[in-house]
């Protein structure tokens, strides 16, 4: 059948689709994030409460995710939106802002873990605050590190891991701070120093060599 096209064309997509496309055992079709998809009625999602101590109230970060493949070996969770809610209104216009941009690349698909370093990586001019287990140079960075931690949950990220060294030097350390009477009840002893590399308050010095005993960093190598 022929179909003529009478007006210039100024645009065009590509649609794969289950009907035109090649399908394999070894390469089934699978499910994807795109701007045309459908919300789905029911979306599975999580609730994470920040309290920076710049702020007088709590906030609240949602973030549903699509299931893709379902009850495939393929199944997995995708950030679909993202709301934050707040009881202050200081940040009302710039959350709103940013939760629609953010939910909107997250429909856009493909590759979207980029936007918790983009995120993690903005700083407040004014200086930013310490929160339990290190520092956080902004509100921005700490919404980064939520959505961060849930794509962890999901499977979208993986965890950083420590290397067996690492491991192995950290427990060293803190066996001989355990040997000297230093309570390591809280992780780290209550006069460990800062980190620069991971931020946490984690960094003890033993026989003149500093060593953080949450990254591993040391400056004897």
């Amino acid at each position: 059948m022929t179909t003529n096209i009478d007006q210039p064309i100024v645009a065009f997509e590509l649609v794969k689709t289950a009907a035109n496309a090649p399908q394999t055992e070894d390469q089934p079709i699978l499910e994807a994030v795109h701007e045309n998809l459908a919300r789905p009625e029911f979306l599975q999602g999580a609730t994470y409460k920040i309290k920076p101590p710049i702020a007088e109230h709590a906030l609240y970060i949602t973030i549903n995710d699509v299931v893709l493949n379902q009850n495939t070996e393929h199944e997995q969770r995708y950030p679909y939106e993202v709301f934050i809610n707040s009881k202050n209104m200081d940040h009302f216009q710039w959350v709103v802002a940013l939760t629609r941009v953010i939910s909107a690349v997250f429909r856009k698909g493909g590759d979207v873990t980029f936007l918790v370093e983009e995120l993690k990586a903005v700083f407040d001019p004014k200086g930013g605050y310490f929160i339990k287990g290190g520092f956080m140079p902004s509100l921005v960075a700490e919404i980064g590190y939520a959505i961060e931690s849930h794509m962890q949950q999901i499977g979208l990220l993986k965890a950083p891991q420590l290397s067996a060294e690492k491991a192995a030097l950290i427990a060293d350390k803190k066996a001989s701070l355990a040997e000297q009477g230093v309570n390591l009840s809280e992780g780290f002893p209550d006069s460990a120093n800062w980190c620069n590399l991971c931020h946490n308050k984690a960094k003890v010095t033993l026989d003149g060599c500093d060593t953080c005993l949450n990254c591993g960093d040391s400056k004897c190598g």
